[in-house]
């Protein structure tokens, strides 16, 4: 546990007016330390018989436009998306004791951002996202590596391929944050902000 901080903290005066500043900082300083994947983010969905559904994405863009993951747009969590839009992110950074929740609304991105994604990702993932029918069954473990195999195949030769049209990236825009700071005998730093008007309202609550 030596490399987990208990001594940071979330004062009145260290939560700025725009939650989207804070969220630059902590995710700098998550990514400064060289912890593992600090852009795992947990998704949250509702699906059609009621219960909600996580599962984790790798966030590849924020901004005051929105957070962006990518996904086949064929899959369970992009069929409940397209129901509602409605979502949750969950960001968790053991080393500092910080967590980030976030709830939105989420749209698809453009054609153009997702073929300029998916020609940066490595070609092994773009064959992937061509052999996977997400969330579908599939028979067995060697049925799935022969799919793989044979997309492989039927596009040796090329470094790049194109980006399916079923393939795409997600935009969330934050009407809500919540940011929570870890500190001894479980009295955290728990601070929140609600979009109102063309700005943000923010309230500490107790922990």
């Amino acid at each position: 546990m030596s490399d987990v901080r208990f001594d940071l903290t979330l004062g009145d005066d260290e939560a700025p007016s725009d939650p989207l500043t804070l969220f630059g900082t902590w995710y700098s300083e998550a990514r400064s330390t060289g912890m593992y994947v600090p852009e795992a983010v947990a998704v949250a969905t509702m699906g059609e018989d009621g219960f909600p559904s996580m599962r984790m994405v790798l966030l590849k863009a924020h901004g005051a436009d929105g957070f962006v993951f990518f996904t086949n747009y064929d899959s369970a969590k992009a069929q409940e998306l397209e129901r509602s839009g409605k979502t949750s992110l969950l960001f968790w950074w053991r080393n500092f004791q910080r967590q980030v929740r976030l709830s939105g609304v989420a749209t698809r991105t453009d054609p153009a951002t997702n073929e300029a994604y998916f020609a940066s990702r490595a070609r092994g993932s773009q064959v992937g996202a061509w052999a996977s029918q997400q969330s579908a069954p599939v028979a067995s473990r060697e049925a799935l590596d022969a799919r793989f195999r044979e997309f492989d195949a039927r596009n040796r030769g090329r470094d790049v391929l194109r980006c399916p049209e079923f393939w795409g990236g997600y935009r969330v825009v934050p009407e809500r944050f919540e940011f929570w700071q870890g500190r001894h005998d479980r009295m955290h730093d728990r601070v929140v902000y609600l979009r109102h008007g063309d700005g943000w309202r923010r309230d500490r609550l107790m922990p």
